[in-house]
C-alpha cells in the first residue's frame, strides 16, 4: 500500500479523493460494493503506476492516443463508482418510501457486471505487463507484483461477489445463473477492447478504451438481458431464471437503447454486406464498376434505412406495448404539447445553427487554438440543455437520444465516406479537430453530448439530489470549460508529468463548479415554487 501511495500524482490523488468521498456516504447494506471498489481503486493504481512507466511494453501491444496519460485508474473506476453512487441514493429512496426494491436489486447486479469488466481489462493488461516486459530486474520484479496483486484482488473479489449472490433470497440456481453471467460481461470486454484498441489505433488511451468498452458491453448485456426476462416474462420458471428485479422501462428508454445499440452494430452488419457484394461486383464489366461509389452508397442508406425503420423498431415493439410503431410513437410525442415543445426545438436549432456557422467561421480565419475553441461548444450546451431540464425534462432525454443517433450516422458516413457526405462531413470536422483527435475516429463531439446526457439519464428514475441531473452540464459546459482556458493562460504547475492539466485550471473548474451550483439552486427552488403555483404537474 505505501508504495503505491508514494507513485501518487495530481491526478491519481483526484481519483482517490473521488472514491473516498463514495465509501465514506456508502451504507451498511452496500458493504459488498464498497470493499469491492475499494480493491478494484487499489488495483487500477497498481496497473497505472506500472504502464506510466516509461520502459513498459504495453505500447509495443496496443497503439495508443499519443501524448496521453494511460488513464487506467480513472477509466477503471469511473462506471463503478458511478453505479455506487447511484446505489446510495437509490437505498435513500427506497429506506424511505419502501418501493424500488427491484430496482435496487437490478443496479447491484449491473454494479458488479460493470466491476468484473473493469477487473478482467486490468488482469489482462498485468499479464500482457508481465509477459512482454523488458529485462530489467526492477522492471520484471515490478510487474510480477502486480500480477500477483492483480490476481489476489480478483479473488478476493470473485469471493465478495459470491457471498452477496448466493445470500440472496431468490435461490442458488438462480444466483448461478446471475454469477455466470457477470462472468460473461468480463469475457466479452477483453475481447472488445482488444478489437477497440487495434482496429482505431491512436484514436483513445487505454483508459478511455477500457471506460468505452464497460458502457457498450453493461449497455448491450442489460438488453440482451431484457428482452430475455420478456421472453421468460410468461414462463413459469421467470422467477427462478432472473431472479425478482422487477425492471421497468419507459418508452424514451426504450427508444434510446435500441437506436443506440442497432447504430453500434450497424457497421459490423454493413461491412459483412458490402464484401458479400463485392464478390459478385467483381465479375462485372469495367463500365459497371464505374458506378461502384454510387452503387455503394445506395447500399449503404438502404441497410441504414433498414435498420432504423424495421430491425430496430421491431425489437423495441416485442419487448414494449408502444401500441403504434416507435416512430410514428416519437412524433406523437413531440406534437402532444406543441406549445411547449415546438418553441424548444424552434430554439435548439436557431442557436445551433448560428453556434456552427459563427464558430465555423472562426476556425477558418482565426489563429485561436482548437482546444479553446470547442469550449465554447461547451458553453452552447449550458444555454441549449439547461432550459430544457427545467421545464422539459422527458422531452430532453428524448432529444439526447435522437443527437446520439445523428452523431453515430454522420460519424459512420465519414468514417466509410459514403457519398455523397461523407466528403462533406469530413471538411466540416477537420475545422474542429486537433492533435487529440484521430482523422480514423473523432470523439470530442459524443464525449461531449454523453458527458451532459449521462448524469441525467441516470437520474430519471429519481433522485434526493436536485442539482444530479445538472452534474454533467455543468462539470462540462462550466468547469471543463474555465479549466482549460484559465490553465492555458496561466497554467504553470502540472498535476503529472504526462498530462498537460495544471493545478491552476483545476482549481478555475472547481471554482466556477461552485459557483454555478450556488446560481443554480435558488433559480431551481424559484422555478418549482412557479410551477407549482400554476398548476404545473413538473
Amino acid at each position: 500500500m505505501a508504495p503505491l501511495l508514494l507513485e501518487l500524482n495530481g491526478e491519481r490523488a483526484v481519483v482517490l479523493l473521488y472514491i473516498c468521498q463514495i465509501l465514506f456516504s456508502t451504507p451498511r447494506s452496500l458493504l459488498p460494493q464498497a470493499l469491492s471498489l475499494s480493491l478494484l481503486s487499489l488495483f487500477a493504481l497498481s496497473v497505472e503506476i506500472s504502464a506510466d512507466d516509461p520502459s513498459n511494453p504495453l505500447s509495443h501491444f496496443f497503439k495508443a492516443r499519443p501524448g496521453a496519460s494511460s488513464g487506467i485508474m480513472l477509466g477503471a473506476v469511473t462506471l463503478p463508482g458511478l453505479m455506487v453512487s447511484r446505489l446510495i441514493q437509490v437505498s435513500r429512496l427506497v429506506s424511505s418510501h419502501e418501493d424500488g426494491v427491484g430496482e435496487l436489486e437490478y443496479l447491484i447486479f449491473q454494479y458488479w457486471a460493470a466491476s468484473t469488466i473493469c477487473f478482467s481489462v486490468l488482469l489482462f493488461v498485468c499479464f500482457i505487463l508481465r509477459y512482454h516486459h523488458n529485462r530489467d530486474n526492477s522492471i520484471c520484479s515490478l510487474f510480477h507484483r502486480d500480477t500477483k496483486f492483480g490476481i489476489v484482488c480478483m479473488a478476493l473479489f470473485i469471493g465478495i461477489c459470491c457471498i452477496s449472490y448466493f445470500g440472496k433470497p431468490y435461490g442458488g440456481q438462480s444466483a448461478t445463473l446471475m454469477f455466470l453471467w457477470v462472468l460473461c460481461h468480463g469475457i466479452a470486454a477483453v475481447y472488445l477492447i482488444q478489437n477497440i484498441l487495434r482496429t482505431f489505433p491512436a484514436c483513445v488511451s487505454v483508459g478511455e478504451g477500457l471506460l468505452v468498452t464497460a458502457g457498450i458491453v453493461i449497455y448491450f448485456g442489460d438488453m440482451l438481458f431484457y428482452t430475455a426476462s420478456k421472453i421468460l416474462e410468461y414462463s413459469a420458471s421467470s422467477k427462478l431464471v432472473l431472479g425478482d428485479f422487477g425492471i421497468k422501462r419507459d418508452e424514451i428508454r426504450i427508444i434510446i437503447q435500441g437506436m443506440s445499440l442497432g447504430l453500434l452494430l450497424f457497421p459490423v452488419f454493413y461491412k459483412n454486406v458490402v464484401k458479400i457484394w463485392q464478390c459478385f461486383a467483381c465479375s462485372s464489366s469495367s463500365r459497371d464498376m464505374s458506378n461502384h461509389e454510387i452503387r455503394e452508397s445506395f447500399v449503404f442508406y438502404a441497410l441504414l434505412s433498414f435498420m432504423l425503420a424495421v430491425a430496430v423498431p421491431s425489437w423495441m415493439l416485442f419487448v414494449h406495448d408502444f401500441h403504434m410503431h416507435p416512430l410514428l410513437w416519437v412524433c406523437n410525442f413531440v406534437v402532444s404539447e406543441p406549445l411547449k415543445r415546438l418553441p424548444l426545438c424552434v430554439y435548439w436549432v436557431a442557436v445551433i445553427y448560428v453556434s456552427v456557422i459563427w464558430f465555423y467561421n472562426i476556425s477558418k480565419n482565426s489563429t485561436i487554438e482548437r482546444i479553446l475553441l470547442r469550449k465554447y461548444y461547451h458553453l452552447m450546451a449550458v444555454s441549449i440543455f439547461v432550459p430544457a431540464l427545467i421545464f422539459q425534462p422527458k422531452f430532453l432525454d428524448l432529444a439526447f437520444g435522437a443527437a446520439l443517433a445523428v452523431f453515430l450516422v454522420l460519424e459512420i458516413i465519414r468514417v466509410w465516406r459514403i457519398w455523397p457526405l461523407g466528403h462533406l462531413v469530413q471538411q466540416f470536422m477537420n475545422a474542429f479537430t486537433d492533435h487529440r483527435d484521430s482523422d480514423l475516429l473523432i470523439v470530442s463531439h459524443f464525449s461531449l453530448l454523453l458527458g451532459c446526457a449521462l448524469p441525467i439519464w441516470l437520474s430519471s428514475g429519481g433522485t434526493d439530489r436536485p442539482l444530479a441531473p445538472f452534474a454533467g452540464i455543468l462539470s462540462l459546459g462550466i468547469g471543463d470549460t474555465m479549466a482549460s482556458m484559465v490553465g492555458h493562460k496561466y497554467g504553470v504547475i502540472r498535476l503529472s508529468k504526462t498530462g498537460k492539466k495544471t493545478i491552476e485550471g483545476t482549481a478555475a473548474g472547481i471554482t466556477s463548479v461552485l459557483a454555478a451550483c450556488s446560481a443554480l439552486l435558488p433559480l431551481l427552488a424559484a422555478t418549482a415554487l412557479v410551477l407549482s403555483y400554476i398548476g404545473s404537474d413538473y
